[in-house]
């Protein structure tokens, strides 16, 4: 995550670590109030690629909240099922990244979701159940639509 960085619809472009202590800032000012922290991830079919947006939402649960998103281009991916588990696994791996920072904060017992571009309906009902396991797999909360917002409607924001 050195070279990676996120940009905040109020803060502009920063690093990963100024957004996790954005994040941390945030859950300190009203340490009383419960919060859930959300990625999802969103694509974009490209001409020979695909465009990918993760979104990173810190939800302060019934009072608002803040989110963040990177944007990455690959070419390699072709197929939608492609782009599903790559969406998949993007967000894996950035919700590893911010458990770890979390655990080393005083945060480890924060709720983090996993919201994913896939329902039960449409073209995704085929791999909804391979993508769920992978989320569940790896000890997450996996949301699927039509309430996965941090996806389906923060990330797919910044897709377009």
């Amino acid at each position: 995550m050195e070279n990676t960085f996120f940009i905040s619809p109020t803060l502009g472009r920063i690093s990963f670590e100024e957004m996790f202590k954005d994040i941390t800032g945030y859950m300190e000012e009203e340490p009383r109030e419960r919060y859930s922290l959300i990625v999802g991830t969103d694509s974009l079919q490209l001409d020979g690629g695909a465009l990918f947006v993760s979104a990173i939402i810190i939800h302060r649960i019934g009072h608002g909240g803040r989110y963040f998103y990177r944007r990455i281009k690959r070419k390699d991916v072709k197929s939608m099922r492609h782009r599903i588990f790559y969406e998949t696994s993007m967000s894996l791996e950035l919700a590893d990244h911010l458990k770890r920072e979390l655990s080393k904060n005083g945060f480890s017992s924060l709720s983090l979701e996993i919201h994913l571009d896939v329902g039960d309906k449409g073209d995704t009902k085929e791999i909804i159940r391979e993508v769920v396991g992978m989320v569940t797999g790896s000890g997450y909360f996996a949301v699927t639509k039509p309430h996965s917002y941090g996806a389906t409607k923060v990330a797919d924001r910044h897709a377009k």
